[in-house]
């Protein structure tokens, strides 16, 4: 895996390297030039700091998505973007999809709420999206995570697009059911999570819960077989096209799709 960038550009200890020139005229020191961001912030190296409550994950993949991400930022500005985990990132057909719409995918396979948060700002809000399209906390549940960690980390981003963005439009999606025997999840977990995602919706006139889980699940709880992968975890091409189906009304609640 690549190297993460570095996020500023650091002046040398020298005057000189640091761009600082004396004004001739009047003897005086000109400030130093703002350093230039070329690259996503790094992950903090401890975890007090991180924003949010709960469980961290960090792959080399993910230095590479941000990467990814970040180059592309010009040119999907305005966007829909849909923002998660792997749940989000899979969906490799999103832009033909949702072909009436500018779409950006910035989904990160293993992430969790926590780690959500931490790019929330570059990689969502810094494309002034036209909506957010949120799908997030199963991991957290694989984690083991207490799910009024999750609620607090979903609420903070929330929180932040309403001060940043206020009236943007955003699509709070509920985790869908899962059964992977590698990583296994109690569904009653998933329920309650589930319930709390859509309390963090409460009160925001701008913010709809898409129910994923009622629309992709089996009467006897467990994930519907055609909408999922063999490992009962990823959502299948076909699950993907009854996503889209649902979504789509909701985008045209907000004038969008």
């Amino acid at each position: 895996m690549s190297k993460l960038l570095p996020s500023l550009l650091l002046c040398a200890a020298a005057v000189a390297s640091c761009g600082v020139a004396v004004a001739q005229s009047a003897g005086a020191v000109a400030p130093a030039a703002t350093p230039v961001q070329d690259g996503p912030t790094p992950f903090p190296k401890d975890f007090k700091d991180w924003p949010g409550k709960g469980a961290i994950r960090v792959f080399g993949w993910m230095n590479d998505n941000r990467k990814a991400f970040w180059q592309e930022r010009a040119r999907k500005q305005g966007s829909v973007v849909f923002a998660g985990d792997s749940l989000v990132g899979g969906w490799s057909t999103l832009a033909k999809d949702l072909p009436g719409l500018t779409v950006a995918n910035r989904g990160i396979g293993s992430e969790t709420t926590r780690g959500l948060l931490f790019r929330f700002q570059e990689d969502v809000l810094d494309l002034h999206p036209k909506a957010i399209v949120l799908l997030t906390g199963s991991n957290d549940l694989s984690a083991l995570q207490d799910v009024q960690l999750s609620r607090s980390n979903l609420t903070d981003i929330l929180d932040k697009a309403e001060k940043q963005m206020p009236g943007v439009p955003v699509v709070l999606c509920t985790v869908p059911p899962r059964n992977h025997p590698q990583s296994p999840v109690d569904p009653r977990q998933v329920v309650e999570l589930n319930k709390l995602i859509a309390s963090v919706a409460q009160g925001r006139k701008n913010v709809v819960v898409l129910d994923l889980h009622a629309l992709l699940v089996d009467p006897d709880g467990s994930p519907h077989a055609e909408y999922f992968g063999a490992d009962k975890l990823h959502i299948s091409p076909l699950g993907y096209q009854h996503v889209r189906d649902a979504l789509l009304p909701v985008l045209k609640q907000f004038n969008l799709g």
